[in-house]
């Protein structure tokens, strides 16, 4: 009974100690989040990341290798939210995706510290040096292959109209999103992503549609 009581604390413990793990690793998340979106990669320290999460450089370092590998797991993990939460299950039709898209959009209103992020190091990762580089370029080049496979189903499924440009279309998308995040970092008061987006989808949809389309996330044009 002693050795079971024994085990079983023992287990409790570990538990405990991988859960403030997580937690410790996940607050480097955060506030690495915050340093390059204020600083961008570059001018950013680890030095600083540690001390804003209440940690040595040498505890930083026991969860990531680097300052590389910090950035990487920063992007994957908002990569990683973005498809968990919003691109989980394939679009039942265009309108359906275009307005996940709107609310991806909505979603990034209430996470300024990302937004800023990502236009801060897309920004610097232009560079072909830029550690992030090959990053961005094979996330742009996945985003515009799913946004084209799902215009193509359109397609296939009669929705969109069968000379439709999916690649040009997709690649349109991309930069209305990109270009509507960038002046709402630069005045969030002023622009609102959401219904912008809806906007120009609506547009979009009624210019590819081969019937009459129901506006995307049930706004108006």
């Amino acid at each position: 009974m002693a050795r079971d009581t024994g085990r079983a604390g023992s287990t409790g413990a570990g538990r405990g100690t991988y859960a403030v793990g997580d937690a410790r690793r996940q607050k480097i998340l955060d506030t690495a989040v915050e340093h390059f979106a204020q600083w961008g990669f570059h001018a950013s320290s680890l030095a600083r990341i540690s001390a804003g999460c209440g940690i040595t450089q040498g505890g930083l370092l026991h969860h990531f290798r680097g300052k590389e590998d910090l950035l990487l797991s920063v992007l994957a993990q908002s990569e990683r939210h973005d498809v968990e939460r919003r691109f989980g299950e394939p679009a039942a039709s265009v309108a359906a995706y275009f307005t996940t898209l709107v609310e991806l959009a909505a979603d990034n209103e209430r996470r300024p510290g990302i937004v800023r992020m990502f236009n801060t190091l897309v920004g610097e990762a232009a560079d072909p040096g830029h550690p992030a580089h090959e990053y961005f370029e094979q996330r742009y080049a996945r985003v515009l292959a799913h946004t084209f496979d799902v215009l193509q189903a359109g397609v296939a499924r009669g929705e969109l109209r069968p000379d439709a440009d999916c690649e040009a279309a997709g690649r349109e998308i991309l930069a209305v999103m990109d270009g509507l995040q960038i002046q709402w970092v630069l005045a969030p008061g002023k622009v609102d992503m959401p219904a912008r987006l809806r906007g120009f989808l609506d547009r979009l949809l009624r210019e590819l549609s081969a019937a009459p389309a129901a506006p995307a996330g049930g706004g108006t044009a």
